[in-house]
């Protein structure tokens, strides 16, 4: 990887679109540029206006390139929802070398026997996560390049998604006049920046809590176990707020960020507010406890339905603990309640980058590590500094096709 490589992520949210420019310096990742953008087309983490879509992805790369004065015209795209499945799959070859030595090729050949697996018409494979090597029958094996064997198997897991949710994500990217890198599943990418590597082997629970959508991922044994999406998250709390306190979403918006806390014996009563009502010239005023009596219902419920979805997977008495991300667990007191919900050890994690120390940060930050790690170190090609602020059209940017991605996703763990 030469010096000053750029690697962008896009991360298509449900209240916010978020771009992070990110600058590898002989090995280390600096960011050097952030955009963002409101997310308009997008409910519960799902597309459903193509054309606002890519409207709101050409303001976020467009708040992007002013900040850093150069051009973006490609992306490592994150894709996440409750389309998304895993399922296990077993791949066998026999090494081609006449010395018996596994190399590359034979790799490739057994993770390409490893996808091959019967799929319903509407589905498609995302990626491939091996979790192990077998040489001749040997197993626990990471790394088999350069070991000498008759027969060389794999372990992994195929990840898959709905051809409609992949196709129209990638179509509203190009539409938006950007080439795919990579499509990289956001659990993956959460995973990377927020878990440590004892946390994925013994057992731990990553809670993307976002606003629209909380996305599950269980890690055991060192990868990734399990997903799952609840279609509930910070809007719900919003929402709740314009209600009860009878004011429009926007002010209700700003009032959580502003003054919300998650907890009620932890709000101030004399912190006082006046709020704007619905169809009235007059204005009332409320307590954060008043705030904090609306938010920690909603809160509470959010965490009961995380711990019901584990123990519905199947690992709420196999894992160790939880790991909260994303711009939901922002507010005040959210840890202890989290702590007291999920009956379980739970800490927050963000971005140790500056600008970009917020949890919702998290997937994008965690989709430049990932890249580095498992991507651009084995010489897939990403996009480069630009010499000139230039951009593709939409009508003349090429357009990967699915196998292409893929070939390169497939490399991520040899």
């Amino acid at each position: 990887m030469s010096n000053n490589d750029l690697i962008v992520s896009l991360d298509i949210g449900t209240s916010k679109i978020r771009v992070i420019i990110g600058e590898i310096s002989n090995g280390a990742i600096n960011i050097i540029g952030v955009g963002s953008a409101d997310s308009d087309g997008i409910r519960k983490g799902a597309i459903v206006d193509i054309d606002q879509t890519v409207q709101s992805i050409r303001n976020a790369v467009d708040h992007a390139e002013r900040m850093v004065g150069i051009g973006i015209s490609e992306v490592y795209v994150g894709i996440a929802g409750n389309h998304i499945a895993l399922q296990s799959n077993h791949g066998v070859v026999a090494v081609s070398n006449e010395d018996r030595e596994i190399g590359e090729e034979d790799i490739e050949r057994v993770l390409q026997a490893a996808k091959v697996v019967a799929l319903p018409p509407e589905r498609e494979i995302i990626s491939l996560l091996p979790k192990q090597f077998f040489v001749d029958g040997l197993a626990g094996i990471q790394d088999p390049r350069g070991m000498i064997g008759v027969r060389l198997e794999v372990e992994c897991t195929i990840i898959t998604g709905t051809k409609a949710a992949v196709h129209n994500l990638m179509r509203c990217v190009e539409k938006a006049g950007l080439r795919i890198s990579g499509v990289i599943l956001m659990s993956l990418a959460s995973g990377m920046m927020a878990l440590t590597k004892d946390e994925k082997q013994m057992g731990t629970v990553l809670a993307d809590i976002g606003a629209g959508a909380t996305t599950i991922a269980i890690f055991e044994g060192g990868s990734l176990a399990a997903v799952s999406t609840l279609p509930i998250g910070g809007d719900y709390v919003t929402s709740d707020i314009c209600y009860g306190l009878k004011t429009q979403t926007e002010h209700a918006e700003k009032l959580k960020l502003k003054y919300g806390c998650a907890r009620i014996e932890d709000a101030a009563e004399d912190q006082k507010f006046k709020v704007n009502r619905v169809s009235s010239n007059l204005e009332m005023e409320f307590s954060q406890l008043d705030l904090a009596n609306i938010i920690e219902p909603r809160m509470s419920e959010i965490f009961h339905m995380i711990r019901q979805e584990v123990k519905r997977l199947g690992y709420l008495d196999k894992i160790n603990g939880y790991v909260l991300t994303g711009g939901s667990v922002s507010l005040p007191s959210v840890l202890p309640l989290a702590q007291a919900e999920l009956e379980s050890n739970a800490r927050i994690s963000v971005p140790d980058f500056i600008g970009v120390r917020d949890p919702s940060f998290s997937s994008g930050v965690g989709m430049i590590q990932f890249v580095v790690k498992h991507i651009r170190t084995r010489g897939v090609a990403g996009p480069k500094r630009p010499s000139s602020k230039a951009k593709p059209s939409g009508s003349t940017a090429s357009k990967p096709g699915v196998v292409e991605w893929f070939k390169n996703m497939i490399k991520e763990f040899i």
